[in-house]
């Protein structure tokens, strides 16, 4: 691969807003407020999604000045996502800035960016991106949500599933067929459509089935060349989850690490035996291969560099056993109390599942990765 240049190391900016982002999220999102707002109809806080935007720009961060933003990049976003990932925060951040924010970042439209960017990036607009159906996949081939021309008029057909934060969204990115092939489309009249929200393993992270019935939409790019622009986008997000499931995976082993020091049995911290400090270690050195890889996609996104495909299948594949790993760690090196709902390590490891599917499972990015260097 490419050598990365000295930008791969954190500035003293980046190190600035990690600590600025830890502080605000520690303090919006601990424990208590995370199980609150699992249990609300909408699954995110209004006024800490409000002063995400206004105080501290996050939601702005990776999107140019001209469409409204900051004009930071993903290496910055990445730091964000890693913070989130530790305190589990709930909401719309990841699918609305993430990527319905990234696709249209991509998507070559820039009437569509101008119009719609300034509202992701001040958190006025959510936004949801519209691609699984019944099967699941986040592939070209399972798309069978239909679009019809009527004149200058484009209409929708057909079912998305599994959509991020699809039950509240302003805006949907719609990916469907037309006789030209895979179209993006936008739909902000979300009267004319039917949502339900599903039933999810992680409560922190909110999916719904979405129908459309001759729906009105907006073509977004050319007809029938949107794959390009949303496989790209696609692999942008997926780094940037690789890096949210580090810092979950790190979380995960504070945890332990912590409760292994104050646990005693037989007179002494179970932490001093053998088979959990040797667990730990283990755990330590996958979590900072892990972040290595994130990183690395996270700048090849950057950089829109020709590895980006392989190292965000690479990162995404890692990243979701190692954070898997460690969330089911943490819940053993617990005992009994950690299979309890009175303890934060469920949470993780629900989380921890779900993001491995997010976006498409390791095996899922194994396989890619494989193609995608010629093996």
């Amino acid at each position: 691969m490419t050598d990365i240049p000295d930008g791969f190391a954190a500035t003293d900016e980046q190190n600035e807003l990690r600590r600025t982002v830890r502080a605000f999220f520690e303090q919006k999102s601990p424990e208590h407020e995370v199980r609150r707002i699992m249990e609300t109809p909408d699954g995110y806080d209004r006024a800490v999604w409000h002063q995400m935007a206004d105080q501290l720009g996050l939601q702005g961060l990776a999107i140019p000045e001209e469409f409204g933003g900051s004009g930071f990049g993903y290496p910055e976003l990445g730091v964000v996502l890693e913070e989130a990932g530790r305190t589990l925060l709930p909401g719309p951040f990841f699918g609305s800035v993430v990527l319905a924010g990234t696709t249209l970042l991509c998507c070559g439209d820039d009437g569509a960016k101008s119009r719609y960017l300034p509202g992701i990036a001040t958190g006025e607009t959510i936004a949801a991106l519209a691609l699984t159906e019944q099967s699941g996949r986040w592939s070209s081939e399972d798309v069978q949500t239909s679009a019809r021309q009527d004149g200058a008029r484009w209409t929708l057909n057909g079912s998305k599933t599994f959509v991020l934060d699809g039950h509240l969204a302003d805006l949907l990115l719609v990916v469907a067929r037309t006789d030209s092939g895979i179209s993006l489309f936008a739909v902000d009249d979300t009267e004319r459509l039917t949502r339900r929200m599903l039933s999810t393993l992680d409560q922190t992270r909110r999916q719904a089935r979405i129908d459309f019935a001759d729906t009105p939409a907006e073509l977004i790019g050319a007809e029938g060349r949107a794959w390009p622009a949303l496989s790209h986008a696609l692999d942008t997000a997926a780094a940037c989850l690789a890096l949210e499931q580090v810092g979950g995976a790190q979380r995960c082993l504070e945890i332990a690490v912590d409760y292994a020091k104050t646990r005693h049995q037989f007179g002494r911290p179970i932490g001093s035996f053998q088979a959990i400090r040797h667990k730990c270690a283990d755990l330590m050195l996958e979590i900072e291969c892990a972040r290595g890889a994130a990183q690395y996609a996270v700048h090849t996104a950057a950089l829109r560099m020709a590895e980006l495909p392989a190292a965000a299948s690479l990162a995404k594949a890692y990243c979701s056993d190692v954070y898997t790993k460690a969330a089911a760690a943490n819940i053993q090196i617990h005992g009994g109390i950690g299979f309890t709902w009175e303890h934060p390590a469920h949470m993780y490891f629900k989380r921890a599942k779900s993001s491995e599917h997010l976006l498409g499972d390791a095996a899922y990015h194994r396989g890619l990765l494989a193609d995608r260097v010629g093996i």
